[in-house]
């Protein structure tokens, strides 16, 4: 392989599945005959435009030998599809694709592994069908234990494992063995915090060392902390390929837009029981107006209105947050009722609006996201991540201060004082 020749090249992918309808009873060789007698045509008629789904469509990129790219998109998006057909698990509808060099996948738990086998037999085989040769193997064994932290059950059979265990020892193998294309898929959220930060150092290890690293997240931080360019998937389709600062900010705001209020009723991607659902938020300005964008220091507040889908008699507790992240996904702060003691009720009615002031917004110049979380009687209700944008504009925190340098996410409220230290 050359300098200049891409380590991967996807030339015109696509993949297309058939829609799922009632099932296909089964057929003898002799049903099949008879069939054919009968009706012909059927045999070579191809499916309807309406049963077909397109998972990836028409795409293309190349990258380079050593390049680290993230991939990101919304759930559906055909980020997990393009990896399955760079690991060889599936093949494209259409297109083809050039690999050059060893690939190691870490995709979704249990790929990869066989049941039966132990953790070490399976460190053995995932290195043989790497094409390592058994002492090849043996020199990384010890670094790949010790980085999974599974020494204790290395010698039990990996259906045992929980998928913790898992993913630890997977992670591990695919790192270790050394393939000059490493793919890597959103499996690590199952990991501990602890060890997905360890994970991430090893990436950024593994990017420094020369190797091809594909990397799919929901992290926007971790992205744009070890990748210098991404790809936005839309609907199967490469949306914008580029820096991956630029790319996770289109991205983001593609989710939240420019709107100064979001209307959460037929939002799906959500989390909780439903004793509560959420149906709008919005941002409100010192006069009461709507307002998408703010100034360092000025206040507002953020508002909800919800819906008690259960019995306001039985609810006992509520507890309701706004969390606030930057562009990157790192979180900023979380505002929960909790952390004042201020508690809903006595009664609570059944449909409300809750408020949320902060008098001088303590946050620079930038774009932040806004997620509303509430409990119910210690249950999860209703939960959706990132569903409102917030634009901080640049300026003046507080009335007789500065500009602050943008580099700075926020400012604390304070106060100096000097006197002289002489009796």
């Amino acid at each position: 392989m050359t300098v200049d020749s891409p380590a991967i090249r996807v030339s015109h992918v696509s993949k297309r599945y058939r829609l799922g309808g009632p099932g296909e009873p089964y057929h003898t060789v002799r049903d099949a005959l008879v069939n054919a007698v009968r009706a012909p045509k059927k045999i070579f008629s191809l499916p309807r435009p309406e049963d077909q789904f397109y998972a990836l469509r028409d795409v293309s990129f190349d990258v380079r030998p050593g390049e680290v790219i993230g991939i990101i998109g919304r759930n559906g998006a055909g980020k997990s599809t393009l990896l399955k057909i760079l690991s060889r698990i599936t093949f494209p509808t259409e297109g083809m694709v050039t690999l050059r060099g060893r690939v190691g996948s870490l995709l979704e738990v249990g790929t990869g592994f066989h049941p039966e086998l132990t953790g070490r037999e399976n460190i053995f085989l995932s290195g043989s069908i790497l094409g390592m040769k058994r002492k090849e193997i043996d020199d990384k064994l010890d670094e790949i234990v010790k980085f999974s932290e599974i020494e204790r059950f290395l010698d039990t059979p990996v259906k045992r494992y929980s998928s913790g265990m898992y993913v630890r020892l997977a992670f591990a193998v695919a790192a270790h063995l050394e393939p000059e294309i490493l793919l890597i898929d959103e499996v690590l959220a199952v990991g501990d915090a602890a060890f997905q930060k360890k994970c991430l150092g090893k990436v950024s290890e593994v990017a420094g060392e020369g190797r091809t690293v594909l990397f799919v997240s929901h992290n926007m931080a971790a992205i744009t902390r070890i990748c210098r360019r991404a790809l936005l998937l839309e609907d199967g389709n490469v949306s914008c390929d580029g820096p991956a600062d630029a790319v996770v900010e289109t991205y983001m705001s593609s989710i939240t837009g420019s709107r100064t209020r979001a209307d959460l009723r037929e939002v799906k991607d959500r989390r909780g029981d439903g004793s509560l659902r959420f149906l709008d938020i919005w941002i409100e300005g010192q006069d009461g107006q709507h307002v998408r964008t703010a100034r360092p220091g000025q206040q507002i507040a953020i508002c909800a209105l919800y819906e008690l889908q259960a019995d306001p008699g039985h609810v006992s507790d509520l507890n309701i947050s706004f969390a606030i992240r930057s562009m990157w996904g790192t979180g900023v702060t979380n505002l929960n009722n909790r952390i004042n003691h201020f508690k809903f009720g006595p009664e609570i009615p059944r449909r409300g609006v809750v408020r949320c002031t902060i008098p001088g917004l303590p946050l620079n110049a930038g774009r932040y996201h806004i997620g509303i979380y509430a409990e119910v009687n210690g249950q999860i209700a209703d939960w959706i991540r990132d569903v409102l944008l917030l634009h901080v504009e640049p300026g003046v925190y507080f009335e007789g201060g500065m500009e602050m340098d943008e580099s700075y996410p926020f400012f604390i409220d304070h106060s100096w004082q000097l006197k002289s230290d002489r009796p």
